[in-house]
This record gives C-alpha cells, sequence and structure tokens, in this order.
C-alpha cells in the first residue's frame, strides 16, 4: 500500500495522478515538427524502403532510388559470399541466441568473428556487442568512473556521451579536432587521477577526419589512455581498411578501438580490440554486455565472412576515394556550401541555411529519385542543418554522374543554388 504521506509529499493523489506532463520537454520539438508537416513536406525522419535491389538502388515511394544516405560504405550488403554465410548460419543455429554472452550467447560464430576482427587489426583482444552504440556505452562507462576524467572532442557522437553518463566520469570537452585545446585541457586533470582521451577517426556529420598523429602524442605525453572510434573509417580508410590511426602511423598507440558491424560490415553490431593485457577481464565487469542477448548466430556469421573480405578490398577502397573526390568536386562547383574544403572520407556533407530550406531540399531529391540524409541538431554541430552524403563503393562513376544531375535539378528548384 502507498504511503499517503508519500503520495502527498511527491505532489500526486489517488483521483488525479498528478498534474506534471512528462512529454512538456518535448513541445517545441512537436510544435516545430507539426510546423514542418504542415506545408506539406514529407516526413524525411520516416522514409520507407519497399525494395533494396543493391547497395546502392532501392525503391522507395513507388520509385527507383538511389541511396546515397546508407553508410553501406563497402556495399557488402548484398556480397554473395556474406549472404551465403549468413544462410548457412541460419539453418545451422535457428534465429537466435536467447542468451547473453556469459551464459548461453556465445556461439562458435562469436568467437569466430572475434578471431576475424582479431586478424584484421593485428590485435590482441576483441569483444563484440550487439550494437556499435552498447560498444562505446559498454566500454566507456565501464573503464571511467565517478573518480576518472575524459577528455573528449565537443563533436562526439551521442553514444559516447551516453557513456560517459552511464559511468559517472568526469568530462572535460575541447574544441573539435583542435590539438592545442585537446592539450590545455589535459592540463586541468589532477595529477594521478586516471585520464581516457576519446576521439573519432572520421566525424560523422561533417565527414572530417582527426589529427590523430597530434593527439595521441599529446594525449600519451599527458599519461593518458586514448580510445578512437573508426565507426565511419573502418573498411575505407587506411592501406588495410583499419581507419584513420592506421592512415596516419598511430594505430600501435591507441589503447582501444571502437566499431561497428553497421557500415562498411554491412550487418549490425559493435566491438572494441585492444592490446591491453588485462582487457579480457571486460567480458565480467561491462555491464550492456553481460546483461544483453548476443548477436544471432546468421548475424555474426555474415560479419566474420566480410570482415575477413575487407582485408583484401584494396580495389574497391580505391574506387570508393574516386566516388568520394568525383562528387565533392561535382557539388562545389554546382555552387553547393560543403562541411570540408576538401573530400576526407565517403561522407560528404552540403550545408543548408535551414531546417525548412534543408527539409524543401530533402523532398526535391527523393522526389528526383535521391535519398540522403537530413541531419538537424542537436546531431549536428553549431545548431546547423546539412544533408548528409554518404558513398559507396558499388556506386558506379555514371551513378555519381546522375547524383550530380538530381542536385543540380533539386538545387535551382529550392533556391539553393
Amino acid at each position: 500500500m502507498t504511503d499517503p504521506g508519500l503520495e502527498m509529499e511527491l505532489g500526486g493523489s489517488r483521483e488525479g495522478g498528478g498534474s506534471g506532463d512528462l512529454f512538456s520537454k518535448f513541445d517545441p520539438l512537436i510544435e516545430q515538427r507539426r510546423a514542418l508537416l504542415a506545408k506539406g513536406v514529407t516526413d524525411p525522419f520516416n522514409l520507407v524502403m519497399e525494395r533494396v535491389e543493391s547497395p546502392a538502388v532501392a525503391i522507395c515511394n513507388g520509385r527507383r532510388t538511389i541511396l546515397l544516405g546508407t553508410y553501406n560504405y563497402m556495399g557488402m550488403t548484398f556480397d554473395p559470399d556474406v549472404v551465403a554465410a549468413g544462410k548457412k548460419a541460419l539453418d545451422e543455429f535457428g534465429s537466435g541466441t536467447t542468451g547473453s554472452r556469459v551464459l548461453n550467447g556465445t556461439y562458435v560464430g562469436h568467437r569466430e568473428v572475434e578471431q576475424a576482427l582479431r586478424d584484421f587489426y593485428a590485435m590482441d583482444h576483441a569483444m563484440v556487442f550487439s550494437t556499435g552504440y552498447q560498444a562505446n556505452l559498454g566500454i566507456i562507462s565501464t573503464i571511467a568512473g565517478k573518480d576518472d576524467y575524459i577528455i573528449l572532442d565537443i563533436d562526439s557522437h551521442a553514444s559516447i556521451y551516453d557513456g560517459c553518463a552511464l559511468g559517472n566520469a568526469q568530462v572535460i570537452p575541447f574544441r573539435h579536432n583542435d590539438v592545442d585545446a585537446l592539450e590545455k585541457r589535459l592540463r586541468r586533470v589532477p595529477e594521478g587521477a586516471g585520464k581516457l582521451v576519446i576521439l573519432e577517426g572520421v566525424y560523422s556529420m561533417l565527414g572530417d577526419v582527426a589529427p590523430l598523429r597530434e593527439m595521441v602524442a599529446v594525449s600519451k605525453a599527458a599519461g593518458a589512455m586514448v580510445l578512437v572510434d573508426e565507426a565511419h573509417s573502418m573498411g575505407f580508410i587506411g592501406p588495410n581498411g583499419r581507419g584513420v590511426a592506421e592512415d596516419q602511423g598511430v594505430i600501435d598507440d591507441v589503447d582501444f578501438i571502437i566499431g561497428t558491424f553497421s557500415k562498411s560490415v554491412g550487418t549490425v553490431g559493435g566491438f572494441c580490440v585492444s592490446n591491453h593485457p588485462k582487457f579480457e577481464i571486460m567480458r565480467l565487469v561491462c555491464r550492456p554486455y553481460v546483461f544483453t542477448a548476443s548477436l544471432p548466430p546468421s548475424v555474426v556469421a555474415t560479419a566474420a565472412t566480410s570482415i575477413r573480405k575487407l582485408t583484401g578490398s584494396s580495389a574497391k577502397r580505391a574506387h570508393l576515394w574516386e566516388n568520394s573526390k568525383r562528387l565533392h568536386a561535382g557539388l562545389k562547383q554546382l555552387g553547393f556550401t560543403l562541411g570540408t574544403d576538401q573530400p576526407q572520407s565517403a561522407i560528404i556533407a552540403v550545408i543548408m541555411p535551414d531546417l525548412e530550406t534543408g527539409a524543401a531540399m530533402w523532398e526535391a531529391l527523393l522526389k528526383e529519385g535521391l535519398y540522403v540524409n537530413l541531419a538537424r541538431p542537436p546531431a549536428t554541430p553549431s545548431g546547423m542543418t546539412l544533408l548528409r552524403c554518404s558513398l559507396c563503393a558499388e556506386h558506379s562513376e555514371e551513378q555519381v554522374g546522375e547524383i550530380l544531375g538530381m542536385f543540380a535539378a533539386a538545387g535551382r528548384s529550392t533556391g539553393c543554388i
């Protein structure tokens, strides 16, 4: 039975049930969305793909649509070997594990995908999570607690911030990609305190690359451990596709690399690789790993097959770079404002003046037969609205030409160019 005194103290009553609406905090966003849709704009955050024909093409709203917003960087989702591995595992092991990795949720496929990651990165340890979000949530919250300090780029992904909050560490942000700002923040940390610097290889909104060589050197000089999220660079950047840390020659100096299977690998899941000698204890102390059901056997089978194929995908990496250079140059020539002066990754951000214009441009592109991502605050930095284009190694040279033609037509019809 509820204590009447407690009920009064909390401001509730049996009859009224309380007057506060816990959803009222969302009212400004609800109104912004209502006003946008009232103008007749298609909801840019509720697109339905009726059929997916390839990594580069789908049927959306009954028409052929080129996909330029899927993060399917290496085009592995329809790779015949990857698909065959998933079907075989589904037949042999069923649809799911119904258990945590520390109970009944470790199948032979989970060991195989972790071995594939160890081989891919040439590292001693690999730990797989159910999503990339959970990988950041779990690793960060477990290794950095309330008496530790996390120094991170202010434009870090939401999963990084949420990992910091879950671990209750002291968080010190620094200006985006600013080496001097990182060094100054490191000096603020009390002597002897645990320090973790968190960086990303490629930042997903603007597609810009971190100066990891300098940042890792500064961090190590200050006695900090370093975690790099390579979600948007794995498979594509670096001689072997290991990411920006490899490309800039500091992969051996990084303590933890976080990644995901939902980008270049082409399925779903997350991981952490490390050479730390005590890393295996994470399997017993990391709550988002211990208390979550493991990935289905078909998913880890596709991931392991994809990762092993990515090792020898230098030709696909080269083609993707050519796609990125051509699209970036073409959009710049058309008069669009881009997130970077030069192409730095497979992500090209087209900056919009405001949300309304961005939504109109997004819809105009969709009507032309092109899908991109509309990104808005708080996901974007500094209140920015942008159209995020993520290229795929399976986009043909002809498709990149089509894409530029669609941007030209949509830009003129909306007054963006």
